[in-house]
């Protein structure tokens, strides 16, 4: 145990400062001068060299460590004011070493959090970093930070368990953080795409033609040679193009006594790094089953289950799974399995493909599709000078800006910093509020209303000439609901809610060009529970009556990811078709786009399915997490290409950019302080793309013909008797090419 106390100790006394300075802001950071500059925080604080009869001694031979005791409230505990040594837009780096002691329970979380009070009056916490702790051992904590604002009092504190656990804080260090080096890309040269790792997947070899595989669990396996499927899944076909047709054998699993139990092979030597594998196949349960079943394609890496896939089986037909994954760590054993009915539910298994994708391939495609559905052909006609003074003009087309819509989420807090400001108008055209419109953000507790933040954050979208959708009325999620809505009877939560409508549509209307009506329908039931069916769409119908020009959403999240069988697009499609059936204006289709390891034949079969319904398809909170920068900027291109070239898609919005104020780690564009990481710098270079540029000669009847993206351009004309002309025009959608006069 001695040595790993040395291990945590030297990991905490390591950490650096960027070009040299190591300085810890922390003072007293380890006790080593009592509690000087150290305070309790609503409890008290003492000092101690050991506890427990000796069995708590202060990591690696220090000379004490501290306790928050009489802790009556989670946020009790110890505290450091640290105003006047933090800067703005300085990113720092905290860790903390802590454990728990006493309380019922051996674990607890604990988080080290930052109070600022900052120059324009405004109170702000940041969480900086959170665990669990144990009475066993020192934990530690990391985390970074970063204040956009500059500060009039700064204060961190570690906080968390539950009352009457006391807490203790062995040492905490604060410094600025070292600037990361960027990962090298991935080695992807000895990738085969479109190659089946599956041993024997067509079930021909061995005597019982199971050579590869083997039950998990004490299920039992058999081939049956013909009554599967003989055409790949459409999603496989779509990736891997034309391919011989499957054999019709299958795998019957058998004697089934827990969910898990199914086919299985191991895998682990035939996968490489960072490498997007497309998971596809066959499956169909058998007559035991009662009511719909899940049925999964699932990864055991070195113990850790993923995810492949899902599918929801509601008869005995056979349905396709589809799927994807990547291993980021090199792993010394892997068992890929076909699973999940319930127990004594027979399963099929037939076509099973695993390969790596090939995304080379699939955006050659996907740039063909985009010309035609994101493009126009224009006539410029040069007049006014007659034909024969316009021909053989110098023209020079320049697109100023795509009048796709383009967005990203922001923050109230996020304005303080300019250069996060200047990144925001300057990339994107429409934005979303993080968490500002939220009910339990514009009212915590009953009547107390704070629409401030909102209205500066719509104040920022006006001057910028930005459009901004309205996220959201309400959260269907019972954790999303703040207490208070929580704790109402029937009646009075349906007065709260008529009062939300009301109070949110009339100050904000025409104002919002989208809501998010009730938030995430697919996974919770909060309002349904309690008010009944018809509460979701009489709040659709609520809405539009009082802001008739807001076009209202539905939104949610995993339906375009395949893992997820409560969000199928077809359990999506029913949901919406439901709303309409009562009569809601659901006007358009949000899909959320938090992304793991995306493929792009799964994403756009999402989409054709639910364009079916003929509605608007938004990515409202699209993000695509990756610690190695390279694999982000391939995921978050596979997104932006996909959404791009789909005709039904009609907006993208990204959920944040900026390190720090992201929904999940690892899915940023721009480092902390400013930096553009290679995710960054990839949006940009699609930005670019994405917009038209054309150059030539005006033809002998004085016209200029190009295919350009819908947005705003300029043109400028020299006539062959050095007239010069320049005009801006918009190319707006349309079948039909645009003839635009440009007159001198």
């Amino acid at each position: 145990m001695a040595d790993s106390r040395s291990e945590l100790y030297s990991e905490v006394s390591n950490m650096r400062l960027g070009g040299g300075d190591d300085e810890n802001i922390i003072l007293n950071p380890a006790f080593d001068d009592g509690l000087n500059n150290w305070s309790g925080r609503g409890c008290e604080i003492a000092l101690h060299d050991s506890m427990s009869d000796g069995k708590i001694v202060p990591l690696n031979g220090g000379k004490y460590f501290a306790t928050a005791t009489g802790r009556t409230q989670s946020w009790n505990g110890i505290q450091q004011e640290i105003t006047g040594r933090v800067e703005r837009k300085l990113a720092y780096e905290v860790a903390a070493t802590v454990r728990v002691l006493g309380g019922s329970t051996a674990t607890a979380d604990v988080r080290v959090n930052l109070y600022i009070q900052g120059a324009n009056g405004r109170d702000q916490y940041i969480g900086v970093a959170k665990s669990q702790a144990s009475d066993k051992d020192w934990v530690q904590l990391q985390g970074k930070f970063l204040l956009n604002g500059a500060a009039s009092r700064a204060v961190i504190f570690v906080e968390g368990p539950p009352a009457g656990t006391d807490l203790l804080l062995d040492s905490l260090v604060v410094k600025h953080a070292a600037k990361s080096q960027p990962p090298s890309p991935p080695d992807f040269q000895s990738v085969v795409h479109g190659v089946n790792i599956i041993q024997n997947s067509n079930l021909v070899d061995g005597s019982d033609g199971l050579n590869g595989w083997f039950p998990l669990g004490s299920c039992k396996l058999t081939v049956t040679s013909n009554g599967a499927p003989h055409v790949l899944p459409p999603m496989a076909k779509e990736s891997l193009g034309t391919r011989e047709p499957l054999n019709g054998r299958y795998i019957l699993v058998t004697s089934r006594t827990q969910t898990w139990m199914g086919a299985a092979q191991a895998i682990a030597d035939t996968l490489h790094l960072h490498a997007t594998y497309q998971v596809s196949a066959w499956v169909r349960v058998g007559p035991q089953r009662s009511g719909p079943q899940n049925i999964g394609v699932s990864l055991s890496v070195d113990g850790k289950w993923i995810s492949g896939g899902q599918v929801e089986a509601k008869d005995g037909r056979w349905y396709e799974i589809g799927g994807s994954f990547r291993i980021e760590k090199q792993p010394s054993k892997v068992i890929v399995s076909v699973q999940g009915p319930a127990s004594g539910v027979d399963l099929m298994v037939a076509g099973l493909q695993i390969f790596p994708v090939d995304r080379t391939k699939r955006f050659k495609r996907l740039k063909k599709l985009t010309d035609k559905v994101r493009k126009r052909d224009v006539v410029l006609k040069i007049s006014g000078s007659g034909v024969d003074a316009a021909a053989g003009s110098s023209v020079r087309v320049t697109q100023i800006k795509n009048s796709f819509p383009l967005g990203s989420c922001i923050m109230r807090t996020n304005m303080d910093n300019e250069d996060f400001v200047d990144f925001f108008v300057k990339n994107f055209n429409w934005a979303v509020f993080g968490n500002e419109l939220k009910w339990y953000w514009t009212e915590p507790q009953k009547g107390s209303l704070n629409y401030a933040d909102a209205d500066e954050l719509l104040e920022l979208c006006r001057k910028n000439g930005m459009e901004a959708r309205g996220h959201c009325i309400f959260w269907e999620v019972e954790s999303a609901v703040q207490n208070w809505v929580r704790s109402l009877n029937k009646e009075d939560l349906s007065v709260a809610v008529q009062n939300r409508i009301n109070g949110l549509l009339t100050r904000y209307k025409d104002q919002f060009r989208h809501y998010d009506v009730n938030n995430e329908m697919l996974h919770g039931s909060f309002y349904r529970d309690r008010l009944g069916e018809d509460i979701r769409s009489y709040m659709f119908k609520a809405a539009n009556q009082l802001d008739p020009s807001a076009t209202l959403f539905v939104n949610d999240y995993n339906v375009e990811g395949a893992a997820d069988t409560r969000a199928s697009p077809e359990m999506y499609m029913k949901q919406i078709l439901g709303l309409q059936d009562q009569a809601a204006p659901v006007g358009g289709i949000g899909l959320q786009g938090h992304v793991t390891t995306p493929v792009g034949p799964v994403v756009s079969s999402a989409l054709d399915k639910l364009s079916a319904l003929g509605l608007p398809i938004w990515f409202t909170e699209l993000d695509a997490p990756a610690s190695n920068e390279y694999v982000r900027a391939d995921d978050l291109e596979v997104m932006l290409r996909e959404a791009f070239a789909h005709p039904s898609v009609e907006g993208i919005m990204l959920w944040g950019f900026w390190e720090l104020f992201m929904f999940r780690d690892n899915s940023h564009l721009v480092n902390a302080e400013g930096d553009l990481n290679e995710a960054g710098k990839r949006f940009l270079m699609l930005k670019q793309e994405w917009l038209s540029h054309a150059r030539g000669k005006a033809d002998d009847q004085g016209e200029f013909k190009f295919r350009g993206f819908h947005g705003t351009y300029s043109v400028e004309i020299v006539t062959p008797n050095k007239k010069k002309l320049s005009q801006t025009f918009t190319v707006a959608e349309g079948d039909s090419a645009l003839v635009v006069n440009i007159n001198p």
